[in-house]
């Protein structure tokens, strides 16, 4: 963001010599003084320039305009030496003096907007902000300084509206919104206890800044959703390794432990052979349990591979046609899941079966088949069109 405070100010405040109208002038009493502090002010020499303001403002019978012009001058004299309070005074004076154009008016406003913002003074800031957009102000900085007003000052609520029309007309324009701002909106989401607004958030800036840890935070506001159910950890956890977030040891025995339980053996080897690997796993005093959890997979997937039959019910097939997915038997496993499919009817979870076909497609190497049955199950409310929308998000990136 551009300099608001003294920097500016020279591009603000006219020349003591040009300003005004052609029946506007200062008398050499007047003048002369102000001149120097022009001067000074342009050697950076701004306590000295303040000096010389004073001089001009002791003259008697001081006019409107000299008066302005004084006032002018010590504004930028006082905020180049970080005098705030007299600077916004003078200010505001200049304003209500009318004197100002149109433009001029909108530029004292922003000087008057950064410096009460500088001075954290952000209630007068937002002020003087609005005031600026009534005006006719547009500088899109300023709106950036506007919404950070309003968050400093603890309007969260407000700030996170006007982020939320800025998001909206990026997104509506074709650009990508910014990553700042919405970080900025996720967190006066958090602060106004917004959870299903922080998590739009959140997936916005995974879709756009696919970063770890906002994969990570989002795939952890999931599964702590109220109401998510419990049966679908499982793919929860599918989701934190398809997304990278899978990173710590706890979190590969689980995963191993719910896919032995699902009855998906060779997938829990893959999960434990994978942590020993990253050597998550066999390290610390936790390795002799890894070992036995390896031993245990690894003898369960040869078992399951040599003796699985298929079941008949719509469950069990959809099931053991997934186990021969995680084994790669890809078309073999797709074809008996959608035989299960083909009995909905008796299926304890649709949802869930259909989501795990969406998998096997995926991992199949088939994305659009894939996407095609994510996108039928936005509209559930079981906790699968959670996942699924997930899903999308990670499968367009990749």
């Amino acid at each position: 963001m551009r300099a608001y405070i003294a920097l500016g100010w020279f591009a603000v405040c006219m020349s003591v010599a040009s300003v005004g109208h052609a029946e506007d002038s200062l008398r050499p009493e007047v003048g002369t003084p102000l001149l120097a502090a022009q001067q000074l002010m342009k050697a950076q020499h701004y306590k000295e320039a303040l000096d010389k303001v004073r001089e001009a403002e002791g003259v008697a019978g001081r006019t409107p305009y000299e008066n302005f012009t004084i006032e002018r001058m010590r504004a930028a004299a006082a905020a180049a030496t970080g005098d705030y309070a007299t600077a916004t005074k003078s200010i505001e004076s200049l304003i209500a003096s009318g004197k100002l154009t149109a433009d001029d008016q909108l530029k004292m406003m922003e000087a008057l907007a950064g410096t009460y913002y500088r001075a954290k003074d952000y209630t007068r800031a937002v002020y003087w902000l609005r005031q600026y957009q009534a005006s006719g102000g547009k500088d899109a900085e300023m709106h950036t300084l506007l919404i950070q007003s309003l968050y400093f000052s603890g309007d969260y609520a407000a700030a996170a509206g006007e982020i939320t029309a800025t998001v909206a007309d990026d997104e509506r324009n074709g650009r990508v919104p910014s990553e700042n701002m919405l970080q900025l909106l996720a967190n006066c989401q958090s602060k106004t206890h917004d959870p299903q607004g922080y998590i739009g958030t959140l997936e916005r800036l995974v879709d756009h800044y696919p970063r770890k840890e906002y994969w990570a935070d989002l795939i952890y506001r999931l599964r702590n959703k109220p109401g998510f159910p419990n049966r679908l950890d499982l793919d929860v956890y599918r989701l934190r390794r398809a997304s990278g977030t899978l990173d710590e040891a706890p979190a590969y025995v689980e995963y191993a432990e719910l896919a032995l339980q699902a009855g998906f053996p060779a997938e829990a080897r893959m999960i434990v052979d994978e942590g020993f690997q990253k050597k998550l796993l066999g390290t610390g005093s936790e390795a002799p349990r890894h070992r036995r959890l390896r031993e245990l997979a690894a003898r369960e997937a040869g078992l399951d591979s040599a003796s699985r039959t298929a079941n008949a019910n719509a469950d069990g097939l959809v099931n053991d046609g997934y186990a021969l997915i995680t084994q790669g038997k890809f078309n073999q496993g797709i074809a008996m899941m959608e035989q299960g499919l083909h009995k909905e009817q008796q299926l304890k979870h649709s949802g869930d079966a259909h989501l795990h076909l969406a998998l096997a497609y995926l991992q199949a190497g088939n994305r659009e088949k894939s996407m095609q049955i994510l996108k039928t199950l936005l509209t559930s409310n079981d906790g699968t069109n959670d996942l699924a929308r997930l899903w999308l998000l990670l499968t367009r990136l990749d």
